[in-house]
């Protein structure tokens, strides 16, 4: 089972770094005309503090805070910070030598966190009308 989220951590990883390929920063920052809308850019914000968060915990073995290193929200920016926090998260998956239910559990949590922004970026580049990448794996049958 964990080499399947594994695997499937690395598809939300290349995901991630191919839509930041395709974007455009005005597409970045839009907003949509939605109650309690976050734009591409503060979803993004928040993997890269949650991949950067998570590597430190599951190296560590629980949490240690929760903070994200993107300051300038841009696309430029995201490529570096996507880039960096999905390598740091994979050698801190791949360094374990010791799988505790800990981090098993927090393993599962970022995971899931990564699925849950990727279904929100989709919807939020529908709303655009956008085009999404082809390593978009969800939106394929819509």
């Amino acid at each position: 089972m964990r080499t399947t989220v594994i695997e499937n951590l690395e598809r939300r990883i290349d995901f991630y770094a191919d839509l930041v390929q395709e974007i455009d920063d005005d597409t970045i920052r839009a907003p949509l005309d939605v109650p309690k809308h976050r734009s591409v850019a503060l979803h993004l914000w928040c993997v890269v503090g949650t991949r950067e968060s998570y590597a430190k915990a599951i190296a560590a073995g629980e949490m240690q805070g929760w903070s994200s290193s993107a300051t300038k929200l841009d696309r430029a920016e995201f490529i570096d910070k996507l880039h960096t926090s999905g390598a740091a998260l994979l050698d801190a998956v791949r360094a374990v030598r010791d799988w505790t239910p800990q981090r098993e559990r927090l393993l599962a949590e970022v995971a899931e966190h990564e699925v849950m922004h990727e279904g929100q970026i989709i919807r939020v580049m529908f709303g655009l009308e956008k085009e999404l990448p082809a390593s978009c794996s969800w939106a394929v049958c819509g």
